[in-house]
């Protein structure tokens, strides 16, 4: 039997409520961290899995859409696939195929005002880990991502991330409270 195709999600895919994968479920990618990182690619700042041993990551698996790896691919444009089969601890039966995407080094760029992280897509980002994770999961996501010296653009009034979600009053304390606790550049839209 051919192995089920499946990809490892670790920023915005973990949030359920932006995608329409078929049955996600939480997994573990061992030997990798989340950093923020911009390229020529795109006019902001997005996460990216880099190589970290020693160094364990949550998100979420999630089969490729009618076994089409091409199709994928096409949407995750900027990123590499690459085989994360060993990597990736997961409850699903072991005969799956697990890839994982991820900016290629050679594209990283240096953290820029002009390139900001979107604190909409951050706010995405942390709702999922919250809702799949817990608040354990939530601190795990912003002490395995490097790259918070990467200024923030606060755009929660005119979101610029195109599947940007609503959060609670809590969960909008949360990251807040978390990026002064990393003492974080925040910027706004005129600055």
């Amino acid at each position: 039997m051919t192995p089920q195709p499946h990809f490892f999600g670790y920023g915005s895919l973990v949030n359920r409520t932006t995608h329409d994968f078929a049955d996600p479920q939480p997994a573990q990618l061992s030997g990798w961290c989340r950093a923020w990182r911009h390229t020529d690619l795109r006019a902001v700042a997005f996460l990216t899995a880099i190589p970290a041993p020693g160094c364990i990551i949550d998100g979420m698996i999630a089969h490729v859409p009618d076994g089409d790896w091409q199709a994928l691919d096409k949407r995750e444009w900027a990123y590499d696939r690459i085989p994360a089969n060993g990597s990736v601890t997961h409850g699903l039966r072991p005969d799956i195929d697990v890839a994982v995407y991820a900016v290629p080094e050679a594209r990283h760029r240096q953290p820029a005002k002009r390139y900001p992280i979107l604190l909409s897509y951050l706010d995405v980002v942390v709702q999922g880990y919250l809702h799949e994770f817990g608040t354990d999961g939530a601190i795990r996501f912003f002490d395995t991502t490097q790259g918070w010296d990467t200024p923030i653009l606060n755009d929660r009034a005119e979101p610029r991330y195109p599947r940007h979600r609503q959060l609670t009053a809590d969960e909008t304390s949360f990251v807040d409270t978390h990026l002064k606790q990393l003492n974080v550049q925040i910027v706004t839209a005129a600055a």
